[in-house]
């Protein structure tokens, strides 16, 4: 009889240590706002020898940058065709849900500046910035 004691005793106590409070459902983590950046060009710039710089943005509303990276200069004809394109992925930064500005700014050599933006409205969690380079 004491064999058994011990060993019911615990049954008894685990069912209602298991059973005795309300189990939450686990939390799901927020979705991360993610930009993806992608670029390539379907031009033929073989011969064009130019240094060009690329610089990947994400900038609020209030044109405040809230990322941007700048990439390594590389000559025109060195771009990418499409497949064998450049993909970067970034995770906005503190998850901002409001809308934004995303995309590439780029620097041509003794040519100029210029820019390839999209906005990226509020509440959207995942945004692709594709720039066809031409």
């Amino acid at each position: 009889m004491k064999a058994l004691f011990a060993p019911t005793v615990f049954f008894i106590v685990s069912i209602l240590f298991g059973t005795s409070c309300i189990k939450d459902p686990p939390a799901t983590p927020l979705s991360r706002r993610t930009v993806q950046y992608v670029l390539y060009t379907d031009k033929d710039f073989s011969s064009d020898n130019n240094l060009i710089t690329f610089r990947l943005s994400i900038q609020n509303s209030a044109d405040q940058t809230l990322w941007d990276s700048i990439m390594a200069p590389i000559a025109i004809k060195e771009i990418p065709d499409s497949a064998h394109r450049i993909v970067v992925e970034k995770l906005v930064p503190t998850n901002d849900l409001s809308a934004m500005k995303v995309g590439f700014y780029y620097e041509i050599e003794n040519v100029g500046n210029s820019w390839y933006l999209d906005s990226f409205p509020a509440g959207m969690t995942f945004k692709k910035v594709e720039f066809n380079f031409k």
